[in-house]
């Protein structure tokens, strides 16, 4: 009777661990680009671990410690069969193993000298900083393509002026231009940073159960590395210290957060009452089941909700890095998540907001509208420092500007107009130069210097 029940409970445990392993990527199928997710797939893992090993095969021939005949063979016989992996793992409960029986089922008897001297996380480890790498470029990639949709729209619209605002209340006119390259500077900053971020992964380690090369010369590790574009990391346990793989994971996490301030940004300025940029909306797309006249910012929206997750998956990298001893398997579980999940989002986040960028609609006459509803009061710093300038105490002109800057927009009258009126100006300053401080002029005067900064001219 026992064995009755025992094998429907097998095969429900064989089942679950198939899908579990294998279909755990299509959870966030709607935010994953095909190129990205073949990454994380179990095929490419497991086809990485057999490099790792077939690296390792080749390096002990070199070292003299397996015929060259025998590698030939290896080379040769070695394949993976993802659903063989996941059957024998239901039994053994160890992924390694589990993969290292179905390759010497392939082998047959020179599968002896596969693992030769190593432990798994030999393989696991070195196997992750390849698919790491990988991810990591597709990122930069995308990346790149991102910067380049922002600044051709910084460019196109260098000097179109918009209102800026501090607390969310109007300050004094800037450019889209500048919002645009403000975006466009942090992006090259995340560059940088992912940039280093991948050189501080891009490491192996073939240093055995804690990491003293007991089984195997640290010349193993060296020819191995070599020949994956590996450098070997200069001390390890059993395990590559987590410091790096977190390392990794903030950055794409502060990536996240350059896009979600971008989305925020665009979605604040999609509002009805802004009406100023509004993201990309088809012919036949619907805003809302109820009413027929929404156009949401529903792509912005959602890629503020990728970036919480992501700053999530930071927060679980930081507390891989603090392990029992020379290792436990309490980062693994979480590792399977957070790397695949934060790579996908992140690779699916960078092309959404490309698409966003060069698709915006930009309402240029509402922007001009809106630095209109100021009623000119904006210009408060020229006056106040033409005051000061014809000798006026800082806290008489502050107090003085600050009355008819309020009273303006209090009763809905021109900037202007106010000062006119009042005696106190009048007398400091002459009409010609109450004129002359409405002119927007000053507010576009450094443009271009600052372009020239984040854009550097290209000679010849």
């Amino acid at each position: 009777m026992a064995g009755i029940l025992a094998k429907p409970a097998t095969i429900f445990i064989r089942l679950l661990n198939t899908f579990i392993t294998r279909y755990y990527t299509k959870m966030i199928e709607r935010y994953s680009r095909p190129e990205m997710a073949a990454i994380w797939t179990q095929e490419t893992k497991f086809k990485k671990w057999l490099d790792v090993e077939l690296a390792a095969c080749k390096a002990h021939v070199t070292l003299g410690n397996i015929p060259e005949s025998s590698y030939r063979i290896i080379c040769d016989n070695a394949q993976i069969d993802v659903d063989r992996i996941d059957a024998i793992e239901a039994e053994v409960h160890h992924d390694v193993i589990a993969f290292l029986t179905c390759v010497a089922e392939f082998v047959g008897e020179e599968s002896r000298f596969v693992h030769l001297g190593l432990t798994s996380s030999d393989v696991v480890d070195t196997a992750f900083s390849l698919l790491i790498r990988d991810a990591g470029h597709q990122l930069r990639h995308g990346l790149d393509t991102l910067m380049t949709a922002v600044k051709t729209q910084a460019h196109a619209h260098k000097m179109t002026l918009t209102m800026g605002r501090t607390h969310g209340v109007h300050a004094e006119p800037t450019t889209l231009g500048m919002k645009l390259t403000v975006w466009y500077d942090e992006l090259q900053r995340h560059c940088y940073r992912l940039d280093h971020a991948l050189e501080t992964m891009n490491v192996g380690k073939l240093s055995g159960a804690v990491g003293n090369y007991a089984h195997m010369p640290p010349q193993l590790e060296q020819l191995v590395c070599d020949e994956l574009g590996l450098k070997p990391a200069p001390i390890s346990t059993q395990i590559l210290q987590r410091d790096r793989h977190a390392e990794f994971i903030t950055t794409l996490a502060l990536i996240a957060g350059t896009i979600e301030k971008m989305a925020v940004e665009i979605r604040s300025l999609q509002k009805t009452e802004f009406n100023e940029i509004t993201e990309p909306f088809s012919a036949r797309q619907k805003g809302s089941s109820a009413m027929p006249h929404k156009r949401n910012p529903i792509v912005c929206e959602r890629l503020s909700g990728l970036a919480r997750v992501i700053r999530g998956y930071a927060l679980t990298a930081m507390e891989n890095q603090a392990l029992w001893h020379e290792r436990d398997i309490s980062h693994s579980s979480a590792e399977r998540v957070i790397f695949p999940d934060a790579t996908m989002a992140l690779d699916y986040m960078l092309a959404q907001m490309t698409r966003v960028i060069t698709g915006m609609h930009v309402n240029v006459d509402q922007m001009t509208a809106n630095i209109a509803k100021s009623y000119n009061v904006f210009f408060s710093q020229q006056l106040l420092l033409k005051m000061i300038d014809h000798g006026m105490s800082r806290e008489d002109a502050y107090r003085i500007v600050q009355k008819n800057a309020h009273a303006a927009f209090d009763e809905h009258v021109s900037f202007d107009k106010k000062i006119a009126e009042d005696p106190e100006i009048q007398s400091l300053l002459s009409e010609k130069e109450r004129n002359d401080l409405f002119s927007l002029s000053p507010y576009t005067q450094h443009i271009d210097t600052i372009f020239n900064r984040v854009y550097p001219p290209v000679n010849g």
